[in-house]
């Protein structure tokens, strides 16, 4: 095998494997910190001036009569090669206005030259761009926004070997630069540590394990975990008031099993089928083993306590914004338009930094109870099986306008802010991550499932208002929507993503003395399970 071979098929296998992100807090001083942040401050300003740059040549494409029209005849069309014939002119128009990845990157390099900042870190902003402008191109983007102050964007170095933030093992341990700063790493777990160890001997002679993996994956197909470091990004965080900058390095393989102090594995992988109800801010599951109802991203029941002060810490802020700019409302508290300037009060700082605080306690305390849910789902089965993803739909706003009997509008709004604070969609992804890389199957069932109308015992489906949680069958048994949707999903034909009639009756009376089991317990502990039915007594 040639040279050239070699490294073709060494790129080929770098391809083929998966990777992932160890999260690691350096050791940088305070005073070395701030020059991390001064340098993610003025990536963010270049970043703005390239935003400000292709969004002025995204509106001039917009405001083409012709490609608006070809946009049109694009989705109406279902011939393919009349498809490809207009996307061939779509992109054609898009090189005409400089709507492309070459000229985001080549009006990328004077801007980095003029804030100082690193050609790497630069190039990495320019992609970031331009994914927000492909957004709009293809998806459903509006258009590009800027970073306000105080957001400090990451600095990332997708090329670890062009200079940007070099990884090295030195004196036993594994050692970064940015620039002429040199730091390492807070260990604080086991895992942290055996992932650390993992890079350190992969770097110890990275052409051999290279050589044997790439052996492995030529002749038997097999992907090797190498634990090759792939690129390092520096993420600034300001917490309450410290600068700390935490260190995000992409690893070749998947991630170490996570073990308790025994040596046993932290999380037990189940065996068996799951079906789950996903709502906007419940989830409940049906296993062989165990049924269960609960809010999702909740640890306890301090996070209700924590939205509520949430909300009213941006109330008292808006108070507070409000007296002290009076010229900026309209009489009838809406605010004007036009530039304006704002004037804030030290008790709107105080209340602002309180507010900003508790807002990363709770989204922390959010991401910790998705991922212990999603492992607690692991344990029960491994063939998880729901609906398809939904949660961006029912946030949009209702287009028309409707009255209702008492002659009122009816609100346009849906279920925002539900989403916002359970994040069903991220729960989702995450179990769905979480199967699949255990060596589990995650399946969504089709549309025409329809797990919340079928009634098993009357064997058709039964259209229910949504505000109607608790309901009989057609045989006078009391069930729990939500509850009952999943043992719908649970009783699904794999092969046909149907469902199966057959062991809806045949499992249907064991599943629902476990459900009794489980409302019983929910009431007896009084647990306050969100839009659930489930009353609990005072």
């Amino acid at each position: 095998m040639t040279d050239k071979e070699y490294e073709d098929a060494l790129k080929k296998f770098h391809k083929a494997t998966k990777r992932h992100i160890l999260v690691v807090e350096t050791n940088i001083p305070q005073d070395k910190a701030r020059q991390i942040f001064a340098h993610a401050d003025r990536l963010r300003k270049a970043g703005n001036e390239l935003v400000a740059i292709m969004r002025n040549r995204y509106t001039q494409l917009r405001r083409t009569k012709r490609y608006r029209k070809l946009l049109l005849l694009y989705g109406k069309e279902k011939d393919e090669l009349k498809r490809k014939k207009y996307a061939a002119q779509l992109k054609d128009m898009q090189k005409r206005y400089d709507v492309t990845w070459n000229f985001c990157r080549t009006a990328m390099i004077p801007i980095g030259k003029k804030y100082s900042v690193h050609s790497v870190f630069a190039l990495t902003k320019a992609e970031d761009v331009w994914t927000g402008v492909q957004k709009c191109l293809y998806r459903n983007g509006k258009i590009l926004h800027f970073s306000k102050y105080g957001d400090y964007p990451c600095l990332r170095a997708k090329q670890i070997d062009r200079g940007g933030i070099p990884i090295s093992r030195k004196d036993n341990a594994l050692r970064c630069r940015i620039g002429g700063m040199g730091f390492g790493l807070k260990i604080k777990d086991d895992f942290q540590q055996k992932e650390i160890n993992a890079v350190m001997n992969y770097l110890r002679q990275p052409e051999v394990e290279d050589m044997y993996a790439l052996k492995d994956y030529l002749d038997e197909g097999k992907l090797t975990d190498t634990f090759r470091p792939c690129y390092a990004t520096l993420v600034p965080k300001k917490i309450r008031g410290r600068f700390r900058v935490f260190l995000h390095l992409c690893i070749e393989g998947k991630a170490l099993p996570k073990k308790k102090e025994n040596g046993k594995p932290r999380h037990s992988l189940g065996y068996g089928i799951i079906g789950a109800d996903i709502g906007t801010q419940t989830v409940a599951y049906t296993s062989r083993t165990k049924v269960g109802l609960k809010n999702l991203a909740e640890r306890g029941q301090s996070i209700q306590k924590s939205e509520r002060q949430e909300r009213l810490l941006y109330r008292a802020m808006d108070r507070s914004r409000r007296a002290t700019n009076p010229q900026n409302y309209n009489p009838d508290g809406t605010i004007k338009k036009g530039p304006k300037k704002w004037n804030y009060s030290k008790r709107y700082k105080r209340l602002r930094y309180r507010h900003a605080n508790l807002c990363r306690k709770n989204a922390i305390n959010r991401k910790l109870a998705i991922h212990e849910d999603a492992n607690n789902l692991r344990g029960l089965g491994n063939i998880f099986i729901t609906e398809p993803k939904n949660a961006a739909k029912l946030m949009r706003r209702a287009k028309e306008t409707t009255v209702n009997k008492k002659g009122k509008f009816n609100r346009k709004k849906r279920f925002g802010k539900s989403i916002r604070n359970r994040c069903p969609g991220t729960f989702q992804s995450v179990v769905q991550q979480k199967f699949e890389s255990t060596g589990g199957l995650y399946i969504e069932v089709p549309i025409t499932y329809r797990a919340s109308q079928y009634d098993h015992t009357a064997d058709d489906y039964i259209k229910k208002k949504l505000s109607q949680r608790m309901f009989n069958l057609t045989d006078g048994t009391r069930v729990q929507r939500d509850w009952y949707s999943s043992f719908l999903l649970y009783c699904c034909d794999r092969h046909t993503l149907n469902i199966d009639k057959f062991r809806c009756r045949h499992e249907f009376s064991e599943c629902l003395e476990k459900e009794k089991a489980m409302i019983a317990w929910i009431k007896a502990n009084k647990i306050k399970v969100l839009n659930s039915g489930i009353k609990i007594a005072a």
